[in-house]
C-alpha cells in the first residue's frame, strides 16, 4: 500500500504531468492545424478535415515529446515544493531527498510502460487512419510499396499505363529477382519483363539481361534495358520509414519480413529499441529534473524554470537525434545508437544523487 507522502508527492506529481501534457498537447494541435489547412487549401474537401486530420496526427505527436513532458513536469513539480515550502516540512517530518526522487522514479518508470502498452497502440492506430486518409488526397497516393512474406511490391503510374513490380530481395541500390507487369490505362497486360537484377539507384532503372513476354512470346535479345519509374532507392527506404502508423505486433512482422527481403531492419530494430527503453528514458528523465531543481537557488522565477526545462530538453533530444542517425546510417550498432545516450544521462544522474540528501 502507498504511504500518505507517497500518495501526495504522486497526486501533485501527475496533476503536473497531465496539465504540461495537455498544453503540449494544445500546441501540437494548433501547429498541425496550420499545415493541414496548407495542405488541403487547394482541395475541394469538408472544411472540417483538416480539423479532424489534426485531432488523429495529435496523439502521436505528443507520444514523441514525452522525455521532455516528463522531465518539465517535474521541474514544475518541485517549483511547487519550494515555492509553498513543503519540501522544508517533509524534510522535518524524516522525508529525505532521495525518497521524493525515489518516489518519483519508480511511478515515471511504471507508467512508461503503460503508455507503450496502451497509448502508442492507440495512437499509432489513429496515425495509420491520418495518413490512409491524407494519402487520397495527395500525388503520391498512386506509387504504393509493401513488404510481405513474398517480398517487395510496388504500385506504379508511368505514362499511359501501370506496372506493378514484386521482387524477392533487396541488395543495396538493386533489386534481385524480379517480375514486372505493364498495363495500359484500361489496365490490360501490355508487357510482362523478368530479371535477375535491376538497378534502381536512380528513377530510370537499368534491367540486366531482362527476358521481355508480349503476348505469349518471349524474347531475351537485350543486356541491358532501361525503365521509367517515379521510385528509387532513396524513395522507397523512405515509403518503409514512417514506422508510428505501427503498433508493437505489425512492427515486429514488418521487422521478419524486412529481413526475409533482405533489406536493411535496422531502422525498425532502433525504433522497437527506443519504445521498450522509453519506461526508463521517462524515469531518467524525471531524475535529472529533480537533480537539478534540488541543486539550483530556489528563488528562481517559473519563467527561469521554464527556460531552464526547454534548454535541457533541446540538449538531450540533439544528442538522441545524433547517435540515432548514427545508427540509421549503419555507423554504429542499433543497439548502441540508442543505449548509449541513456548511459550517458544515467551516469549524469548517479552523479548528481551523490549526497543529494544534503541538499
Amino acid at each position: 500500500m502507498f504511504k500518505i507522502y507517497q500518495k501526495y508527492i504522486l497526486k501533485k506529481f501527475f496533476r503536473k504531468f497531465f496539465l504540461i501534457s495537455l498544453v503540449f498537447l494544445c500546441l501540437a494541435i494548433v501547429l498541425n492545424i496550420f499545415e493541414e489547412i496548407s495542405f488541403f487549401k487547394n482541395s475541394n474537401t469538408q472544411i472540417m478535415l483538416p480539423y479532424f486530420l489534426t485531432l488523429l496526427n495529435a496523439p502521436i505527436i505528443l507520444f514523441e515529446i514525452f522525455p521532455f513532458i516528463f522531465l518539465i513536469a517535474a521541474q514544475f513539480f518541485f517549483f511547487d515544493l519550494y515555492k509553498n515550502e513543503e519540501i522544508a516540512l517533509m524534510k522535518n517530518n524524516g522525508l529525505s531527498n532521495f525518497k521524493i526522487i525515489k518516489t518519483l522514479f519508480i511511478s515515471s518508470f511504471l507508467t512508461g510502460f503503460i503508455l507503450i502498452i496502451i497509448y502508442y497502440n492507440f495512437a499509432s492506430k489513429l496515425k495509420f487512419f491520418y495518413t490512409d486518409i491524407k494519402n487520397n488526397y495527395s500525388n503520391d497516393n498512386k506509387y504504393l510499396a509493401m513488404v510481405n512474406d513474398t517480398g517487395l511490391w510496388l504500385k506504379d503510374e508511368v505514362k499511359n499505363g501501370v506496372l506493378i513490380v514484386k521482387s524477392r530481395s533487396i541488395d543495396g541500390n538493386s533489386l534481385l529477382n524480379v517480375i514486372i507487369n505493364k498495363f495500359d490505362s484500361n489496365f490490360q497486360l501490355e508487357k510482362t519483363i523478368q530479371a535477375e537484377k535491376i538497378d534502381i539507384s536512380t528513377k530510370n532503372w537499368i534491367i540486366y539481361n531482362p527476358i521481355i513476354t508480349k503476348q505469349n512470346v518471349s524474347e531475351n535479345n537485350f543486356d541491358k534495358i532501361k525503365l521509367e519509374t517515379n521510385f528509387d532507392s532513396n524513395k522507397i527506404k523512405s515509403l518503409f520509414s514512417n514506422f508510428s502508423t505501427l503498433d508493437l505486433f505489425e512492427l515486429f512482422n514488418l521487422k521478419n519480413d524486412y529481413e526475409k527481403l533482405g533489406y536493411s531492419s535496422d531502422e525498425i530494430e532502433i525504433h522497437l529499441l527506443k519504445l521498450f527503453s522509453s519506461p526508463y528514458l521517462y524515469a531518467l528523465m524525471t531524475i535529472l529534473s529533480s537533480i537539478i531543481m534540488i541543486n539550483i537557488r530556489k528563488d528562481h522565477s517559473i519563467f527561469f524554470n521554464a527556460i531552464l526545462g526547454i534548454f535541457v530538453s533541446v540538449m538531450i533530444y540533439y544528442l538522441n537525434f545524433m547517435f540515432i542517425s548514427l545508427g540509421n546510417t549503419g555507423k554504429i550498432p542499433p543497439i548502441v545508437s540508442v543505449i548509449l545516450p541513456m548511459i550517458f544521462i544515467t551516469i549524469l544522474s548517479l552523479i548528481g544523487l551523490v549526497r543529494i540528501n544534503e541538499k
